[in-house]
C-alpha cells in the first residue's frame, strides 16, 4: 500500500514558462533544424534569377526540387504553429522565389514571341483544322443565308443590316449611290482614329465568337451565321447595282485579313465547345483545360489580325482605289496566311 507523501517531501516544481518565452524558443529551434537547407535553396534561387547557373553543382541542381518541396512544408508548418512574423516573411518570399525557378516559365518576353511566331501559333491554328472547316462551312451557309433572304425578300435587309451600314447600301440604290460608298479618300489624316475604331469593333465580334464557345459552341455557331448573313445581303444590294466585282475587290482587301480572324475565333470556340461537349478519356476540366491552352495561343495571334485587319481597312482599302490594286492587296494577305498557317512547318520549341 502506497503511502501519500507530504507536501515537505514533494520535489519543488519548476516556475511555469511564459507563453511568449516558449513560442520564441519553439520558433528558433524550428529554424535551426531548417535553416542550413533554407539557405541552401535560398543561394541556388539566387543563382538562378542573376542568370548564373554555372555556379550551381550537378548536386544542387538535382536537390532543387526536394528543397522546395522542403522549404513549402516548412512554409505550412510555420503558418500552422504561428511562429515570429520575421520567420513568415522569410519563408514566403524564399517558396515564391522557388517556385518560379522549378515551374515558372523558362522564357523571358522574347523568347515567347520567337516560339510563338517561329511555329507555335501556325501549330495551334493546324491543330483545329476541323473546327476551321465546320466554322467555314458555318460562314458560307451564313453567306448564303442572307443573300437568298434578301433576294427573296428585301425587307429581310433591314433587319439583317446595321443602321450604320443601311445609309446609302440599301435595297433599290442607284449605281452610283453605291459606287460612292466604295469611293477613296484624298489624304491620310484621320484615318488612324478610324481604325482604332474599326479594330475595336472587329476584336468585339472575334472575342465573342471564342467566348461564347463555352457555351458548347452553340451560340458561337449562331453568331458565324449572322455576321455572315450581314455579308450576303450587302452583296446582294451590290451585286442588284452592278457593282459585284467592285464591291467584292473593296472587301477583300481587308476582309481577307478579318474574315480569316473571325473565322478562326470561331475555330477556336468551337475548339473548347466540342472539347467539353466530347471529352473522350479525359475529364470535362482537363479537356478543357487543355483545349482552353490551344484556342488561346490562337486567339492571341487572332488579335494581331484584327489590328492588321483594321490598319488595312483604313489605309489600303481608303487609299487604293482600282480594283487590281484592291485585289492584289487582299489577295497577298490571304496567300500569306495561307502560306504561314499550313506551309510553314518549323518545329515550335516546348
Amino acid at each position: 500500500m502506497a503511502l501519500p507523501t507530504l507536501p515537505f517531501f514533494r520535489k519543488a516544481e519548476p516556475p511555469e514558462m511564459p507563453a511568449i518565452e516558449a513560442a520564441s524558443l519553439r520558433s528558433d529551434r524550428f529554424r535551426l533544424e531548417r535553416q542550413t537547407d533554407w539557405e541552401r535553396l535560398e543561394a541556388i534561387v539566387t543563382r538562378l534569377e542573376k542568370n548564373r547557373p554555372g555556379g550551381i553543382s550537378d548536386a544542387d541542381l538535382l536537390d532543387l526540387p526536394v528543397l522546395y518541396r522542403q522549404a513549402a512544408s516548412s512554409l505550412a508548418v510555420a503558418r500552422e504553429t504561428t511562429l515570429d512574423a520575421a520567420t513568415l516573411a522569410y519563408l514566403e518570399s524564399l517558396v515564391r522565389r522557388a517556385w518560379f525557378q522549378v515551374h515558372g516559365p523558362r522564357v523571358g518576353l522574347f523568347g515567347w514571341l520567337r516560339q510563338f511566331f517561329g511555329g507555335g501559333w501556325s501549330a495551334a491554328v493546324r491543330a483545329l483544322w476541323l473546327e476551321t472547316c465546320i466554322a467555314l462551312a458555318v460562314m458560307v451557309v451564313g453567306t448564303l443565308v442572307g443573300y437568298f433572304l434578301v433576294a427573296r425578300n428585301s425587307d429581310w435587309y433591314y433587319s439583317l443590316v446595321p443602321g450604320q451600314f443601311a445609309d446609302q447600301r440599301r435595297p433599290g440604290a442607284s449605281r452610283e449611290d453605291l459606287l460612292a460608298t466604295l469611293a477613296t479618300e484624298e489624304s491620310a489624316n484621320g484615318l488612324g482614329v478610324f481604325a482604332a475604331s474599326l479594330f475595336s469593333n472587329n476584336a468585339g465580334v472575334a472575342i465573342m465568337a471564342f467566348a461564347l464557345g463555352f457555351c458548347f459552341g452553340v451560340p458561337t455557331v449562331l453568331l458565324l451565321v449572322y455576321n455572315t448573313a450581314l455579308l450576303g445581303a450587302m452583296w446582294w444590294v451590290f451585286q442588284q447595282g452592278g457593282l459585284p466585282v467592285e464591291f467584292t475587290a473593296w472587301l477583300f482587301v481587308h476582309g481577307s485579313t478579318e474574315f480569316y480572324a473571325i473565322l478562326l475565333s470561331g475555330a477556336a470556340g468551337l475548339h473548347v465547345g466540342r472539347s467539353m461537349t466530347f471529352p473522350g478519356d479525359r475529364s470535362v476540366m482537363q479537356a478543357l483545360s487543355e483545349s482552353g491552352r490551344r484556342a488561346a495561343v490562337v486567339m492571341a495571334g487572332v488579335v494581331i489580325m484584327m489590328v492588321l485587319a483594321g490598319l488595312l481597312e483604313a489605309y489600303p482599302r481608303q487609299l487604293v482605289g482600282s480594283v487590281e490594286g484592291r485585289f492584289a492587296v487582299g489577295g497577298g494577305m490571304l496567300t500569306f496566311w495561307l502560306v504561314y498557317f499550313y506551309l510553314f512547318r518549323r518545329r515550335a520549341a516546348s
